[in-house]
């Protein structure tokens, strides 16, 4: 059973006795004794980092400081701890700096400086400098192992791309023409009669719109018939054929001011495709922690199963192409299994998507 901070102070005005002394085996035996006593009392800790940053011990004296500053943070102290609080922030940033320092000089001395950095390097340093949050897929439904950790994908790596890109301005000219009639924008996230409703702040709100081209796993008997060019673009890239959930493709609007909030998507079996059609300026999306700007015509390809956002700061609508594909490192066997596993789940009704 811990002991009450309270029976740790002798201690630490012990240490101060024996810091006056000069003494600084007896300092330290004393702040030792204090946090035997109370692990998390603050001012041992700050005096015990103290100890170690004067004796040249900067490892030891960072682990002491960060620990005092949880301490501070959970539990903010008194006014009269400012002044060493503050000085324990910096300390700990300047090792920070320094660690950073040392890295890339190693980085430079393997030769690797001035860009040519491999980019998984480079993330591995910024987590390991605590600059990067660790970001996994946590689909909200149902999660397949082995897969790369990967928020998004480069176009290049897909043979489909150019021709679905080349389509662009095709596509673009029938989703002016389908919003020019009698069509409109749904609400992406919809109540469903009889079912509870999702837990999502943009149910009902056509802010975040949907005009779907393929919804049930099916062509939308309308808006498919009225856009050619874009299913046959569609046709070029490795959708998902699922039951009633796949293939999956919209044309999403997000009207000015509208943000849609960090959530994770139901599978991690899958890639999510943004062909931009319409795009502002102030829009953009985060998906794990990496963030990235639409630009026409140029598709953004990302795994939904990695916490994601996405907002509109402009002044227009933004309107993208979205649809779904295959994860490239699953097989064809794999996706045989899939497709059959998936399908049952959507059957038995317990997958939502948003």
């Amino acid at each position: 059973m811990a002991a009450a901070p309270g029976e740790a102070d002798p201690c630490v005005l012990l240490a101060g006795i024996e810091q006056r002394r000069g003494d600084v085996d007896g300092e330290r035996a004393a702040l030792a004794e204090a946090l035997r006593r109370a692990p998390r009392h603050l001012s041992a800790l700050l005096a015990r980092a103290a100890l170690e940053r004067r004796t040249g011990d900067d490892r030891a004296a960072v682990r002491f400081y960060a620990t005092a500053l949880a301490v501070a943070d959970h539990s903010p102290p008194p006014a009269s701890f400012d002044a060493a609080i503050a000085d324990a922030r910096a300390f700990v940033a300047g090792a920070g700096e320094r660690f950073a320092a040392t890295l890339a000089a190693a980085i430079d001395g393997a030769g690797l400086g001035g860009g040519d950095l491999p980019p998984r390097v480079g993330e591995a340093i910024e987590l390991l400098l605590g600059r990067r949050e660790l970001h996994l897929q946590q689909p909200s439904m149902f999660y397949y192992p082995g897969l790369a950790q990967r928020a998004f994908f480069e176009r290049a790596a897909f043979d489909w791309v150019p021709a679905v890109e080349a389509a662009t301005a095709a596509i673009r000219e029938e989703l002016l023409a389908l919003l020019a009639g009698d069509e409109a924008f749904a609400p992406y996230v919809r109540s469903i009669p009889d079912q509870p409703p999702p837990a999502n702040h943009l149910l009902d709100d056509p802010a975040w719109g949907a005009v779907h081209l393929f919804e049930g796993g099916q062509p939308h008997p309308v808006h498919a018939a009225r856009c050619p060019a874009t299913i046959a673009a569609l046709r070029q890239a490795p959708q998902p054929a699922i039951g009633t959930r796949s293939p999956m493709a919209l044309f999403s609007r997000l009207k000015p001011g509208t943000h849609i909030r960090p959530h994770h998507g139901v599978f991690n079996t899958r890639l999510i495709c943004h062909l931009p059609l319409i795009v502002p300026d102030g829009c953009g999306m985060r998906v794990g922690a990496d963030t990235r700007e639409w630009r026409e015509g140029e598709l953004l390809i990302f795994d939904d199963s990695f916490e994601h956002e996405a907002w509109n700061r402009g002044t227009g609508d933004r309107v993208v192409l979205l649809f779904e594909i295959w994860r490239p490192d699953i097989g064809a066997d794999e996706r045989v299994a899939l497709t059959a596993l998936l399908g049952a789940v959507e059957a038995h009704g317990i997958a939502a998507e948003a």
